[in-house]
């Protein structure tokens, strides 16, 4: 049987900073195309768990060792990544320390959880508003199945 062609795979996680008031978060400023402000994450590894390519990712990318906490959801859409096809597994994860730049990542904000930044890459407004509703209320993203049944 022929492999089939698929998307690719990508892991990221929305980092809390659990040692600033307000739990703020890190996003990072990309390094390479497309450009724009971005929540830590990057292609999943073969023979890698997907979990393990966020918590690898997401210390690349900040230096921060970081503790998974939640899945938010899963982001699919064929438009979302002008790169090609790419699905993503969004965790909501916690640090401590001061995160640094590196690997892909040229500079690092830190982030008021009560603002969405502007000039995000990918569909990373979309993955911030749905993150904000699981900070109110605890609630992973909701299924979007537009064009489905």
């Amino acid at each position: 049987m022929a492999r089939p062609t698929t998307p690719l795979l990508a892991a990221d996680v929305i980092i809390e900073l659990t040692d600033r008031p307000g739990r703020p978060y890190v996003l990072i400023e990309r390094k390479n195309p497309p450009h724009g402000w971005a929540i830590p994450g990057g292609f999943v590894d073969v023979g890698e768990t997907v979990e393990h390519a966020a918590v690898r990712e997401a210390k690349e990318e900040t230096g921060l060792v970081v503790r998974l906490k939640a899945l938010l959801g899963l982001y699919s859409d064929p438009r979302r990544d002008p790169r090609g096809h790419t699905v993503t597994a969004v965790y909501v994860g916690e640090a401590e320390g001061e995160p640094m730049a590196a690997d892909d990542a040229k500079n690092i904000m830190i982030v008021d959880p009560r603002k969405l930044p502007s000039e995000l890459a990918f569909d990373h407004h979309q993955v911030l508003a749905d993150y904000m509703n699981f900070r109110k209320t605890g609630q992973p993203a909701r299924l979007r199945l537009k064009g489905y049944g």
